[in-house]
């Protein structure tokens, strides 16, 4: 067995070819990440936080303060939630161990779909209070259809409130009701702390670790229960025999290296230099590109290392090719069919995204034509799975169909970043018609809320309103779960309510179950706005103080309106009220401007995105600029 020191040297030396022909591929394992707790502004899982354990176990990261060092994206790290999903691997005892790390939330859900095709098993991750989630649920799903067997792990279990014992049985009865079989129903079950850095087979010794936690991390009983129980890659065939075979599941760009192509070698082997082609997923198409490889690369640990060959059970980055795309076969020139691949899910929401046609255009941004816009956004959905983008209204806006709001307004706020402007419409739920039937159905889902007994009423009454049934009401710790069956179109705007409503105390998971019935129309409870008119200018103090006994304002003096503009919201009935904000106070021989009373406005409140979309109607749109919206 050879040393992570000697392991190590032989990554680093540039005999690579030894290295990989003596590997023991039988023992390449691999797993993906999914956690059930999928908490959309409020927790973090420890799902990330648990990799991170993992890494320090395996030497490969420091054992500083390293928060979700995989959550490498921007605005992963001011959310604290994975984005987008993030291949690793290490050694251990002789195994080469490939970790997934997926996002949690169901708007992401295509990354966790389309990762699956890489992996041989999944650890659940589960939070030992929360148990199992409406996101579970999906991810259980699509594992079990895979026919993957888990591996589960009680995160969180040295929260005062952890109970082990029940959410054990939760899983349980949710095993059973997805139509596990025997064997992915014995499955281990591990008791961890990702924070703290250990996990433990043995819920006794968990509780020792609780009272005295461990000074370095402690991980090994999870590694080898890895080794235990995940299965060898299946049947590979002979290296040198077997053609190369890899399907892509992820596109990241290089700025040296162009596209780099990402996946599991399913069979032979490749070294740079060989000639490979790309198949379509559709099969006998004649359109394949051919190439040669210009660099192989293997992510491991936090780094990305140069390799002369990869083989199969390898996960690993090529580039060389321009065309090709995700589900793409990259493979030897004699091979003549694609691998097949996992098809998500369809998406559930779409926005129209349009030039800025404001009077306040260009005056931030720097990508401001529709051509530029189009052109980001099939880019998005090359690598995206999730997204489809399909012509709008007009020549100038594009509809573009995702899962969730949370997923177009993550893409809306990247797109800022870069320089867009952007005019967006609110959130709509995509409908299927039913010929057969001769009926117009929409999709449904479940939703799982947690909150304080006393503010359930509350949610109880706003979900019904929304066209909501709930199916369970259960105490669980020191909180009441809500189980509903709910339309998508009652979600959309959902999120900001309920934050208002339990005061912040309060999580909504879901998840897409089913298409029904259209269920009628859902009033959507919003005050009218105020809405300014007159010239392109600059809101005052006189003005503002004058408008806000009408109603609650959204801009503030010196912040620069025009006609049209929503700049608040009407405290008396749903109809629009015209306002001018920028009025200016008349001088006169007797009232100067030395005499001006001193005003105090009601501080006003700084929106998210999520805040914005869920408020405005049909009708309404979001101008997106670079520094504001």
């Amino acid at each position: 067995m050879l040393a992570e020191t000697d392991i190590k040297d032989r990554y680093t030396s540039t005999n690579k070819n030894f290295w990989f022909k003596n590997m023991p591929t039988c023992k390449d394992r691999q797993f993906g990440w999914e956690s059930n707790n999928k908490s959309v502004l409020f927790v973090n899982h420890g799902k990330t936080t648990l990799v991170d354990s993992l890494l320090k176990h395996s030497g490969l990261l420091g054992n500083g303060p390293n928060v979700c060092v995989m959550d490498s994206n921007e605005l992963e790290k001011e959310r604290g939630m994975t984005i987008l999903s993030k291949v690793t691997s290490f050694m251990y005892k002789g195994n080469r161990i490939n970790i997934v790390d997926t996002p949690g939330h169901a708007d992401f859900g295509g990354e966790v779909e389309r990762i699956l095709s890489m992996v041989d098993s999944v650890v659940l991750v589960t939070d030992a209070t929360e148990g199992p989630m409406a996101q579970t649920k999906f991810v259980l799903t699509k594992a079990l259809q895979r026919d993957l067997n888990p591996i589960v792990v009680l995160n969180k279990i040295d929260r005062p409130t952890s109970r082990p014992d029940e959410v054990d049985s939760e899983l349980l009865d949710l095993f059973m009701g997805l139509d596990a079989t025997d064997k992915q129903l014995d499955y281990p079950i591990l008791y961890a702390s990702a924070k703290q850095g250990w996990c433990t087979k043995s819920l006794a010794d968990a509780q020792e670790y609780i009272k005295n936690p461990p000074s370095d991390s402690q991980m090994g009983s999870l590694l080898d229960t890895i080794l235990e129980y995940v299965p060898h890659p299946e049947s590979v065939g002979d290296l040198d025999s077997e053609p190369f075979r890899m399907l892509v599941t992820q596109i990241e760009p290089n700025s040296y290296l162009g596209k780099c192509y990402l996946g599991k070698i399913q069979s032979g082997r490749v070294r740079v230099g060989d000639q490979i082609k790309a198949l379509k997923p559709e099969s006998g198409s004649n359109n394949q590109e051919v190439s040669k490889i210009t660099k192989i690369l293997l992510k491991r640990g936090l780094l990305t290392e140069e390799i002369e060959e990869g083989i199969a059970g390898d996960i690993v980055l090529v580039s060389g090719l321009k065309s090709a795309s995700i589900n793409y076969t990259l493979c030897s020139p004699s091979v003549t069919e694609p691998l097949p691949f996992v098809a998500v899910d369809p998406p559930t929401v779409s926005m129209s995204f349009g030039v800025n046609d404001s009077p306040l255009a260009g005056r931030e941004g720097t990508q401001l034509t529709s051509s530029l816009i189009r052109d980001r956004l099939l880019k998005e959905a090359e690598t995206n799975v999730a997204l489809n983008v399909v012509s709008g209204n007009s020549s100038e806006s594009f509809e573009v169909r995702g899962r969730g709001e949370l997923q177009l307004s993550i893409l809306i706020e990247t797109m800022r970043r870069e320089g867009f402007e952007l005019s967006v419409s609110p959130p709509r739920v995509l409908l299927h018609k039913d010929s057969e039937k001769n009926l117009v159905e929409e999709p449904v889902e479940e939703a799982v809320v947690d909150v304080d007994a006393e503010m359930a009423g509350i949610v109880i009454e706003k979900l019904t309103k929304r066209k909501g049934e709930m199916k369970k009401y259960l105490e669980v710790a020191d909180k009441v779960r809500l189980v509903f069956e709910i339309p998508t179109r009652g979600l959309l705007g959902y999120i900001s309510e309920l934050k208002n409503d339990t005061r912040g105390t309060g999580a909504l998971t879901h998840s897409f179950l089913r298409y029904e019935e259209y269920k009628g129309p859902i009033e959507k409870a919003r005050k009218g706005p105020l809405v300014a008119t007159g010239p392109v200018g600059t809101c005052t103090s006189y003005a503002l103080n004058l408008i806000e006994p009408r109603g609650k304002l959204f801009i503030r003096p010196g912040e620069v309106v025009y006609p049209g503009m929503i700049v608040g919201e009407y405290n008396k009935d749903s109809n629009d009220l015209e306002v001018n904000p920028t009025k200016a106070k008349q001088l006169t021989n007797i009232r100067t401007v030395h005499k001006d009373e001193r005003v105090q406005l009601t501080p006003v409140q700084p929106w998210t995105l999520e805040e914005a979309i869920a408020y405005v109607n049909p009708g309404e749109k979001i101008e997106k600029e670079r520094r504001r919206f």
